[in-house]
């Protein structure tokens, strides 16, 4: 029961909810397209730079001409000293939007069915090209029109705000965009625009064209034609009008379908041209001896703006002065316009976001080719760079200079270093030019580095004429160093016997080696060009070994000479005990040769026992 009585009561709150607002919409029906003056927030207008419905006093006279003048407007010179005046800007249910205040008898007017019925389709039509229009607040002395905001002003704005002239796909891009809305018009129950100009066709942030300056004609002017007196017209506001409307006594402010695309021609022009100052602006007629002549003409050819040649492709011209002919019929329509704009367009782009979108996609395109040139040719450069540090440092030890890792120095308990020079260096250098001298060491020590790459050896340094070399670092081979060095050391002197000197062929290169054997400690040296350098005495004795050798000969200690002999397969001679600077006397060995060595060798005059196994 209880259930029973709190559901009647429900739905008898229900259906009274139901006839209040069925009600009010009754009660509304006729007002529905009033706004509350009170439900806009109007903006600060003391900026110039939000021209959102930017107009001239012409184009105010749209607005309020017939109805009465309104103080309303902000107003600012221009650069040029002409007044210009902004339709004032505010909030309305969260849409930006330009106030146009209107006469007080619009509220008269706008009860008459005719001109409510416009304003019920003035609501209605909505299109991206159209400015939309949201009501009407009839409340004095605040009586406006309330339409969408374009924060850029109008195409006129546009033009004389422009330092630069713009892009041809973006000029096509704007007419593309009027054409559209012109369209649009043309196929609702409006019929036509009848004020086509460059100042009703309006720019949002998106530079997206939008027309306006069409409708309403008889809520703001009372009637719904029109007629020019001579003394208080603005001629200049005529020129986009089509002569045979001028010529009629009573114009429809509708205007005519044919009328809208001689206005169009007129505006292609002014934008093909970037001109915000109108298309006779180079013509030293008064305003009204022009219209006379485009009304009244007595040329064969009929007054018509210039038209540059080279301002625009071949089609878009003919398309201009078709759209101009003075004969309506010949005249081409909208549809056909916009085929001609979409064909003549670079690629069939007619639309700036999708114009930009396409050269992102190419830029985009072009930036992932470039990068991975680029990328290309940072690897290969890399490459080189890492090849020429692996030429002045160990592999290793380089990568770990290119990461940002100190090296420290390594003690190796056993290496052989290697040393060789040129007998007679100083007096071949005294009869040569440095020229000759760098080529034939250049010569000379690419055929050894050559011969190095087939041994695990280490090229420590070149200084001079002197060539050091040293196995068993940075990687440690265990007893190898000793066999390396040697059998590099015997290939050296068996490529001497063919070498020849550029620029003394009969001169005999006579190379002098020496080795020894004993630790090191090995270190990177230096931060602008890092060396890889070793040190200890074992490098000094192996320096005084070849300091000490004879012509094509291979000194070596008696560490190097053991270490051999314990391999075997060397042939080693006993040179002696001599005295060896710094270190006192010395026992020294000559290599003479090893088993199966492939090449041949220099003659060994000097004839001595061979060393014993064991020492």
């Amino acid at each position: 029961m209880v259930l029973l009585v709190i559901g009647l009561g429900a739905a008898t709150v229900g259906l009274a909810v139901k006839l209040q607002q069925g009600k009010r919409q009754s009660q509304n029906e006729g007002t529905w397209w009033q706004i509350s003056y009170e439900d806009i927030t109007i903006l600060p207008q003391n900026k110039p730079s939000q021209r959102g419905t930017l107009m001239s006093r012409g184009d105010r006279s749209d607005v309020s001409s017939g109805m009465g003048s309104s103080d309303l407007y902000s107003s600012v010179r221009s650069q040029r000293g002409e007044e210009l005046l902004f339709a004032p800007v505010g909030l309305y249910q969260g849409n930006h939007v330009a106030i146009h205040y209107v006469g007080d008898q619009a509220d008269a007017w706008v009860r008459k069915p005719a001109v409510l019925q416009e304003v019920q389709l003035m609501c209605e039509l909505r299109h991206e090209n159209i400015v939309s229009f949201f009501g009407i607040c009839i409340e004095p002395p605040n009586v406006c029109l309330v339409t969408q905001y374009c924060k850029k002003g109008s195409l006129k704005d546009v033009l004389r705000h422009s330092d630069h002239e713009m892009d041809w796909i973006f000029k096509i891009s704007l007419a593309y965009d009027i054409v559209n809305g012109m369209l649009f018009l043309h196929r609702s129950p409006l019929g036509s625009h009848g004020n086509l100009k460059p100042s009703n066709c309006l720019v949002d942030a998106r530079m997206q064209v939008k027309l306006s300056g069409f409708g309403l004609w008889e809520l703001k002017y009372g009637q719904t034609h029109r007629t020019y007196n001579e003394k208080l017209t603005d001629h200049t506001e005529l020129y986009w009008t089509a002569p045979e409307l001028l010529r009629l006594p009573q114009v429809p402010w509708r205007g005519t379908q044919k009328g809208d695309v001689y206005s169009f021609a007129v505006l292609m022009r002014d934008l093909i041209h970037h001109q915000d100052r109108g298309p006779f602006e180079d013509r030293d007629e008064a305003p009204d001896e022009i219209i006379k002549q485009i009304r009244e003409p007595s040329a064969p050819e009929p007054l018509r703006p210039s038209l540059s040649e080279e301002k625009g492709n071949t089609e878009i011209l003919l398309m201009v002065r078709a759209c101009w002919d003075e004969s309506p019929d010949r005249r081409p329509t909208f549809p056909s316009i916009k085929k001609i704009l979409r064909e003549t367009s670079p690629k069939g782009q007619v639309n700036i976001l999708d114009s930009m979108m396409r050269k992102l996609e190419v830029y985009a395109s072009h930036l992932e080719e470039v990068v991975e040139e680029r990328t290309s040719q940072l690897t290969a450069e890399k490459s080189k760079v890492e090849k020429l540090l692996s030429t002045m440092l160990p592999s290793f030890i380089g990568e770990q200079l290119i990461a940002g890792k100190s090296v420290e120095p390594e003690h190796f308990e056993s290496v052989t270093v290697f040393f060789s020079d040129i007998v007679g260096f100083t007096k071949l250098c005294s009869l040569s030019s440095p020229l000759q001298v760098v080529r034939f060491l250049n010569d000379l020590y690419s055929l050894f580095d050559h011969i190095v790459q087939s041994y695990d050896v280490y090229k420590v340094e070149t200084i001079g004429d002197a060539y050091m070399v040293a196995s068993g670092l940075p990687i440690r081979n265990g007893t190898q160093h000793v066999d390396q060095i040697a059998t590099m050391s015997l290939s050296f002197l068996s490529a001497t016997l063919h070498f020849q000197i550029g620029h003394m062929p009969e001169e005999k290169l006579r190379l002098r080696i020496g080795l020894h054997t004993g630790p090191v400690v090995a270190g990177v040296v230096g931060i602008t060009m890092p060396r890889y350098c070793l040190f200890g005495d074992t490098v000094n004795m192996a320096s005084r070994m070849e300091s000490s050798s004879l012509p094509l000969r291979i000194h070596v200690s008696q560490s190097t000479a053991g270490a051999l002999l314990a391999m075997g397969g060397y042939h080693l001679q006993k040179r002696g005990t001599i005295p060896v600077k710094g270190k006192g006397e010395q026992t020294t060995f000559w290599l003479k040769g090893k088993e199966g060595f492939p090449v041949p060798l220099p003659e060994f005059a000097e004839e001595e026992a061979e060393v014993p196994e064991i020492l």
